[in-house]
């Protein structure tokens, strides 16, 4: 069975008077199917978060434009393009006299294979049809509190500290990255990455019902839309990719002539 895909990238200022999340989706400029998705959520007031995200956004590209698959995993490709871009960020400090920082995360889609990386608390999640197969964790200090079993997941939603980090790209301690592949795409898997501002403000199973209804540019305009009235004026920068994996149409034989 052939798949054919339906991708959508979508942004929102929010309520922020500047926009430092960035997003892209990226084919490979000479392997067909190829390509990479990438969302950061920059950090570091005014300008400096931008900046930092527009760097993780051009690292990445510039090593899919070199990525060879037949010689290097993707997972190289992820971690090499999230850690040249947290040395990049780092250097910039002492440049600009900011201190920026991002988040990313960064999903790479080929034939038959899908592999994502992250770091800090954009998120990526992988429905196969309504149901929710797999979500990135983030790196994030309630996060932590859930794991050692301080807090419940409800508790973290309304925690003070659910903004706080523990690990981001151009931090002074090197950043954790955490990866995952699947090797058994099918029609009806879909994946959305999104920073915090998006995904705040849904459940898991919303998000499915909503990707798996819709068309990716129609579920990006409806998250946006309700994010933005459920923030009622105090939403955060908003940022999105959807990958939606759909069944190829089967091409039509032409009849021979009778001869």
């Amino acid at each position: 069975m052939s798949l054919t895909i339906d991708v959508c990238a979508a942004q929102h200022q929010g309520d922020r008077k500047e926009q430092q999340d960035r997003v892209a989706i990226l084919p490979h400029p000479r392997r067909r199917g190829t390509a990479l998705a990438v969302v950061a959520d920059g950090m570091g007031g005014h300008t400096g978060g931008a900046l930092a995200a527009e760097q993780v956004i051009h690292t990445a590209k510039t090593n899919l434009e070199n990525f060879a698959p037949d010689e290097e995993s993707a997972r190289y490709l992820l971690e090499t393009s999230m850690s040249e871009a947290h040395t990049m960020i780092k250097a910039s400090r002492y440049m600009n006299e900011k201190d920026p920082h991002s988040t990313a995360v960064m999903l790479l889609l080929q034939p038959g294979k899908a592999t994502w990386g992250h770091c800090g608390d954009s998120r990526l999640y992988h429905f196969r049809d309504r149901r929710l197969v797999h979500r990135t964790v983030d790196h994030s200090y309630v996060e932590h509190l859930i794991a050692i079993g301080r807090i419940t997941p409800e508790q973290a939603l309304a925690h003070p500290n659910r903004n706080v980090l523990m690990t981001s790209l151009g931090g002074q301690e090197a950043p954790l990255f955490h990866f995952s592949e699947l090797t058994d795409l099918v029609a009806g898997d879909s994946f959305l990455l999104c920073s915090d501002g998006v995904w705040a403000y849904f459940t898991d199973a919303e998000l499915a019902t909503l990707i798996e209804g819709n068309s990716a540019r129609t579920a990006c305009e409806m998250l946006i839309d309700i994010a933005r009235k459920r923030a009622a004026g105090g939403g955060d920068n908003l940022s999105l990719a959807i990958i939606k994996l759909t069944e190829a149409p089967a091409k039509k034989s032409t009849p021979r002539p009778n001869i």
